[in-house]
């Protein structure tokens, strides 16, 4: 199955370089290209990619928004975006998170991770990197301070599903979930997917965010 990926960058040559890096690759087929968030919101109705590599810093719509817009599209089921950036410290990359990107990636980024983070997230893994995503996470819950409705809406889960959640929002994937509560992966997979439709949340990125603003994980801890 082909994975289509629409690029959204306002530089022509980032969008040429990760052109060429993912032409390479046989399963990943290149269906557009948008200098311009407004663009990118059209290509997506029009292509309906899979996966879209999205800059934040774009003339007129900005990458945030157009995110925002993209995920609550109808017209563009089970479009993921992932949020290209410089460094993982852009204060634009918890908005981009909360509007309902997947992750984000460097730009530096080497060609066989870009190619792997391609594929991951088409599949449905939402957390390509959890370390630098949990730290953009904890760097603004840690100015906002835990939300008295986010605390609530923890009340629909059991207490294993709300420590399971706890162990996502630390970075453990399911394998290591599995081995700190002594179960098996495909038993930490299936509370985490229970969290994800009890919370009616999109991801594994949202149930971080959730975690922090509710007060369940703190800055640091």
């Amino acid at each position: 199955m082909t994975i289509k990926v629409l690029l959204a960058d306002d530089h022509s040559l980032v969008r040429a370089g990760f052109r060429g890096l993912l032409s390479r690759t046989r399963d990943i087929a290149v269906v557009g290209e948008a200098a311009t968030g407004d663009e990118a919101v059209r290509l997506a109705t029009a292509t309906r990619p899979d996966v879209i590599l999205m800059d934040i810093r774009m003339p007129g719509m900005d990458g945030i928004t157009a995110t925002r817009r993209i995920i609550a599209d109808p017209a563009v089921p089970g479009c993921r975006v992932i949020i290209l950036t410089t460094f993982d410290t852009d204060d634009h990359l918890f908005g981009a998170l909360r509007a309902g990107a997947s992750g984000f990636l460097t730009k530096e980024i080497e060609p066989s991770e870009l190619r792997r983070a391609v594929a991951a997230v088409a599949a449905g893994d939402a957390l390509l990197s959890p370390d630098a995503t949990r730290r953009v996470v904890e760097r603004f819950a840690a100015l906002r301070g835990p939300a008295a409705v986010a605390r609530q809406r923890l009340d629909v889960l059991t207490s294993r599903e709300r420590e399971v959640v706890h162990l996502v929002a630390l970075g453990l994937s399911n394998e290591e979930i599995a081995e700190r509560l002594t179960i098996s992966p495909f038993t930490a997979k299936t509370h985490i997917t229970r969290a994800i439709a009890k919370l009616a949340v999109r991801d594994r990125v949202q149930l971080v965010i959730l975690a922090y603003e509710s007060g369940l994980v703190q800055p640091g801890g």
